[in-house]
């Protein structure tokens, strides 16, 4: 029984003094709530905005507590401590405190430094950040995708092969992350895949046989050698299999709900130039 409940049922206390006591025991229980902190969370600048005049709101990618949003207060001032810091890839030490939707961030500190991205390293590099932008939740933790997404950025930096690779890795990642992955190792009736047969990964029925070779291009069809590939994890070879990276974005734009992703369409009008 609180203290307020345990006076007012003795009679010991007129309504006044119970009304204080109450405002007191509700200031203590606002202020443990808003001096909730977190300290030194390695995290990534997904993208951010400008609030008010001097300040940005940022949704970055923590370890422990998956998309957070913070608001940098006075960030674009010359002077701000976070001047220079809350740029995407960086990877950051953050601390922030508050449990409303969008957080105080406290102090940001780089922590080291990945190999500078250009051209088409840096649009997927922004490929990914939105990504998990449109399809992860906030405040919903994701601790292996977290370390997923560092290495991706690491890899973005190498040759061709492995930048694909990588990628491919981080899709799985992320379908499998927010529970929408398929079963890539045996069609939906629970027979085991057959790497001579083709195979339409439905997003919603699961895999199912096909009777025949789908059209070149078929939505959602690969054959069983590409499932065999994606079961196993072997990435060189998803990588190298067109129907592979074909049906990772497939499933990846049915989940966006048929939103197209900014970075696909800059990349299209990139190539005609």
């Amino acid at each position: 029984m609180s203290a307020v409940a345990g006076v007012q049922e003795a009679g010991g206390a007129k309504p006044a003094a119970a009304k204080k006591t109450a405002r007191v025991a509700s200031g203590a229980r606002a202020r443990r709530v808003s001096d909730t902190r977190i300290d030194q969370q390695p995290a990534f600048v997904l993208h951010s905005y400008p609030w008010r005049e001097t300040s940005l709101i940022i949704d970055a990618m923590t370890r422990d507590f998956g998309r957070v949003a913070l608001v940098a207060r006075g960030a674009k001032r010359p002077t701000s401590q976070f001047r220079g810091l809350l740029a995407p890839f960086a990877p950051l030490s953050v601390s922030w405190s508050g449990r409303a939707e969008i957080k105080s961030l406290i102090r940001a500190d780089w922590v080291g430094g990945l190999a500078p991205l250009r051209g088409e390293q840096l649009l997927a590099a922004f490929y990914l950040n939105e990504l998990l932008v449109r399809l992860l939740a906030r405040d919903d933790p994701h601790g292996e995708l977290f370390f997923s997404y560092a290495r991706t950025l690491r890899a973005l930096s190498l040759e061709r092969a492995q930048r694909e690779q990588a990628l491919r890795g981080f899709e799985l990642d992320l379908l499998r992350e927010i529970g929408v992955s398929p079963s890539f190792d045996a069609s939906a009736d629970g027979a085991a895949i057959d790497p001579a047969a083709w195979y339409r990964v439905d997003p919603e029925q699961g895999v199912r046989w096909v009777d025949e070779p789908p059209p070149t291009g078929a939505e959602y069809c690969v054959s069983g050698r590409t499932m065999q590939a994606l079961a196993q994890r072997d990435l060189a070879a998803v990588a190298a299999a067109r129907d592979a990276r074909a049906l990772l974005r497939q499933l990846i734009g049915y989940h966006l709900r048929g939103r197209p992703l900014n970075t696909h369409r800059i990349l299209a009008d990139l190539r005609k130039l």
